[in-house]
């Protein structure tokens, strides 16, 4: 048998901007989806409807479920996710957004030239959180 010369773990970078243009129903949308939540403590429910309700990216962290992107993937497990939602200036034109360039801040050993990536605060479905699959 040989050894495979390739590492089994990819990391899988994924950048969205999103124009929101109904706070209130992404709000609301957020706050269904904590209130179905039927796993999650009281003591993080109350956190996380708060975040939501005060901040619009924060809600959007809360629907997004990168478990549910990749978790059908034949041949592939999903260990370990960070993501989170910031408000940004987004203005498609300059060249800070061109995405031939997304690349940038990766060295040529792949790593992360600012820091270790983790983006997350705390454990959560989608709390800006990281996650585990398990």
């Amino acid at each position: 048998m040989s050894t495979p010369e390739t590492s089994r773990f990819v990391r899988l970078r994924v950048e969205l901007v999103l124009e929101i243009e109904d706070e209130d129903a992404v709000t609301r949308a957020a706050l269904r989806r904590i209130a179905d939540d039927d796993g999650m403590p009281d003591e993080e429910r109350v956190h996380a409807e708060s975040a939501v309700t005060e901040d619009t990216a924060e809600a959007l962290a809360q629907l997004v479920d990168p478990f549910a992107l990749v978790g059908e993937v034949p041949g592939a497990e999903l260990l370990q996710a960070s993501w989170s939602g910031e408000e940004i200036d987004y203005d498609p034109d300059s060249p800070e957004w061109d995405l031939d360039d997304v690349d940038d801040d990766v060295d040529d050993d792949g790593d992360d030239d600012e820091g270790d990536g983790d983006e997350g605060e705390g454990e959560g479905e989608g709390e800006g959180g990281t996650g585990r699959a398990g």
